[in-house]
């Protein structure tokens, strides 16, 4: 009680202070000291109460540390040091009690713990503190202060903490008394007993707010406005024009700290390194043509068992564009005679969905391919017809010209317009018919065709290479002489039923 430079005189009154402080602890009446044993029953008590409630928290946040570590790991780790620590300066404490009642038979006889000297000189001695009493001090100074790094200099619990964890000088009538003095000199046997399981509870309680906290802020998170996003879902994925756009507008909480024990699409599970920021990255072939599903499942780890949640959506997969649509509006031409190739479709409708109508149209080999072989007119008109994913139908048509093959160029020895060559080679030449600017490649076998040399007779050959009267005349041709071959009759091999025009005539230069 006596600290500082004090005069002898001060000395003295302070040492008849402590006798007087003696002499009322002996006064102490029976029922007082009772009343206080009772008090340390009840802390004792919830002490337990409040270690039941603290282990179950404790062991929830270790389950949910390993279910979900990003969210949890470093929440428990904090608790579980505060654990450790309140652990620890508990036991402290109570084999302080152990060590203050270890002479006494019977520890619920309160009336018989009215004594000071015992504490007293645990503690104190003369104006000092004994190794112990300084150690009782550093105890509760060190768990003040560790606990108050772990929460943060940010955390409410700050002036909880220090109220009840601080050993400040404390004000008396006759100045300042150093805190251990003031609370545990002098004092009986059970107060101080009782007053140190108060400070256990103080423990308790500290650990229960930490714990408390700890898990509020992180509902508060998960909780925040700010963690969500508005998510818009339309009712499918692809619309037409002139269609009205239905959907739905949601609020979605994107969480980088939920990450669930596995992720499973369209029958095949998603890489870990997938499942990132709150989100499952999808990554798979859109597959053919057509409304397609996707569907799978979450799984979740909660109280140890797994917990699914369903994936169900679709898509829709519409012809991939490979180029510019671009049309000539005088073009849309077909041939007669030939098979005229044609892709039929309707966006966002499978080939399956989608059927084209027309004289001579016909289905070819692949998605959406067409041959048109037109007969007679200057004209057809093909018409397109699918259906929408709802049901609804769709229709279109479009009009195409109907134009002949052209005529073919003549040609000898496979050379169109004026020719030069020696008389020998003529007689030995073949003629033919070409299509030399048609986009089909259509193979023409001649069957006639007419030859004139100046100054003879005109000769009308069949098939495509000279008969006899043809080699004659040309035998009588001369140097400079040009021969005419004209009247070239052609027709499509595998095709005898379209007649081709003549030919245009073909000239040769004898050399």
């Amino acid at each position: 009680m006596a600290s500082g430079k004090l005069s002898p005189r001060q000395k003295m009154i302070n040492l008849m202070y402590l006798i007087f402080i003696a002499m009322l602890a002996i006064q102490i009446g029976p029922e007082v000291l009772s009343s206080f044993g009772y008090m340390n029953e009840k802390l004792t008590e919830a002490n337990i109460t409040a270690t039941g409630k603290n282990n179950a928290i404790l062991e929830n946040l270790a389950t949910k540390s390993k279910e979900q570590p990003e969210k949890y790991l470093n929440l428990y780790n904090k608790a579980n040091s505060v654990n450790d620590l309140s652990d620890k300066f508990g036991t402290y404490l109570e084999n302080l009690k152990n060590e203050f009642t270890k002479d006494l038979e019977d520890k619920k006889d309160y009336e018989s713990m009215a004594k000071t000297n015992i504490v007293d000189e645990y503690f104190f001695k003369g104006d000092y503190y004994t190794k112990a009493g300084q150690g009782f001090l550093n105890e509760i100074e060190s768990y003040r202060t560790k606990v108050l790094k772990i929460v943060g200099e940010n955390s409410p619990l700050i002036s909880n903490i220090n109220k009840r964890f601080d050993t400040p000088d404390q004000k008396t009538k006759s100045g300042k008394q150093k805190w251990l003095n003031n609370r545990y000199e002098g004092f009986p046997l059970i107060s101080t007993i009782t007053n140190l399981t108060s400070l256990q509870t103080d423990i308790k309680t500290t650990q229960s707010e930490i714990f408390g906290t700890l898990l509020g802020d992180q509902l508060e998170s998960d909780v925040s406005m700010t963690k969500y996003e508005a998510i818009v879902i339309p009712d499918k994925t692809a619309f037409f024009q002139g269609e009205t756009f239905k959907g739905k507008v949601v609020l979605g909480k994107l969480d980088p700290t939920l990450k669930p024990e596995s992720v499973s699409v369209n029958g095949n599970s998603v890489a870990n390194e997938n499942i990132q920021e709150g989100q499952v990255l999808l990554e798979f072939p859109a597959g053919g043509v057509g409304e397609r599903e996707i569907k799978g499942k979450f799984i979740f780890k909660e109280k140890g068992k797994d917990v699914e949640i369903p994936i169900e959506s679709s898509y829709a997969v519409i012809p991939k564009p490979n180029s510019a649509v671009i049309s000539a509006d005088k073009m849309n031409v077909v041939y007669r005679g030939v098979a005229n190739p044609m892709t039929i479709s309707i966006p966002g409708i499978p080939d399956n969905l989608v059927t084209a109508s027309a004289p001579g149209l016909k289905r070819g080999s692949g998605s959406g391919k067409y041959i048109m072989t037109p007969a007679s007119g200057r004209e057809v008109t093909i018409r397109v017809n699918g259906k929408l994913s709802d049901g609804r139908p769709v229709s279109s048509s479009q009009t195409f010209r109907i134009k002949d093959i052209p005529s073919p160029s003549g040609t000898i020895r496979k050379q169109a317009g004026h020719v030069k060559m020696p008389k020998t080679s003529v007689g030995n030449a073949t003629v033919g018919a070409a299509l030399l600017d048609f986009d089909f490649d259509l193979v023409l076998r001649t069957t006639g065709f007419t030859l004139k040399v100046p100054g003879q007779s005109a000769v009308v050959v069949n098939g495509s290479r000279m008969n006899v009267q043809a080699q004659k005349a040309i035998n009588k041709a001369k140097r400079g002489d040009v021969i005419t071959i004209f009247n070239i009759k052609s027709a499509i091999t595998g095709n005898s039923t379209y007649r081709i025009k003549p030919a245009s005539p073909v000239s040769i230069e004898i050399q």
